[in-house]
């Protein structure tokens, strides 16, 4: 029997701000994504990247169903400037499976990390995260990933409820395929509150303010035992004052 799967909380596109400061989380319905600066139609062109992405190799649990890609951005007002490749790096605080070292993922390819729309899509993210903060440079990282359940079960969190150690943390749903599961939870970081949600609508976006809440997703599976399904997820963090490192620039 499958679960049932609650329809998430919308946030009007002109309230995304004043539900931010309230709720620590909005989450935008694909139709109001030019308050991003971009649409789902203009980033439904991007979907091919999701079937180049290599396998994680730093998973500690063992498992085959996670792949991605890494990139490092700089956005300062308009301007969004690509970083060199470095590692993506978690304190244990806030990673406790795999935190505390650098993870060097495969780059993003060039169809992404020079795309007009992923470019401009990072430029609003860094407006959303200014109107929260104030105007400063917006240090980037952008991971796209593909859950399976090649092994019949993914886990998009393996890690569990957590924060990201940064400002603002952006979920996309690229797409989902042949699964159950994969619900998306958000908890109050100092209180009992919470929401659980189910994104199905391509370019679905979940904000996350990282100081106020922390979240996962539940493990998926196939619809059909024996078969693969798929996740497919575009996960921005941004954070002020330098990337997340040992000894952070």
């Amino acid at each position: 029997m499958t679960a049932p799967m609650f329809e998430p909380p919308w946030t009007a596109a002109d309230a995304v701000i004043d539900a931010l400061k309230r709720d620590g989380q909005a989450v935008l319905a694909p139709e109001s994504l030019g308050v991003l600066g971009t649409s789902a139609a203009e980033l439904e062109t991007l979907r091919p990247c999701w079937e180049e992405l290599p396998p994680d190799g730093y998973l500690k649990d063992g498992g085959r169903y996670r792949f991605r890609r890494h990139g490092n951005f700089v956005v300062d007002g308009d301007q969004v400037r690509a970083m060199p490749h470095r590692a993506h790096w978690q304190p244990l605080d806030y990673n406790a499976l795999h935190g505390g070292i650098q993870r060097w993922f495969v780059p993003l390819q060039a169809e992404m990390n020079e795309s007009p729309t992923f470019l401009a899509l990072l430029a609003g993210l860094g407006r959303v995260c200014s109107a929260l903060r104030g105007d400063q440079p917006w240090f980037v990282e952008a991971h796209p990933f593909r859950i399976d359940t090649t092994d019949g079960i993914g886990r998009p969190t393996p890690e569990g409820a957590h924060r990201d150690g940064v400002d603002l943390v952006a979920v996309l749903l690229v797409g989902r395929e042949g699964i159950k599961g994969g619900e998306s939870r958000v908890f109050d970081a100092q209180g009992p509150g919470g929401q659980r949600f189910t994104l199905t609508r391509p370019w679905t976006t979940l904000l996350l303010d990282d100081t106020r809440v922390i979240h996962e997703t539940t493990p998926i599976q196939p619809l059909t035992p024996g078969e693969r399904g798929c996740r497919d997820t575009l996960v921005i963090t941004l954070r002020s004052g330098g990337f997340q490192g040992p000894a952070a620039i």
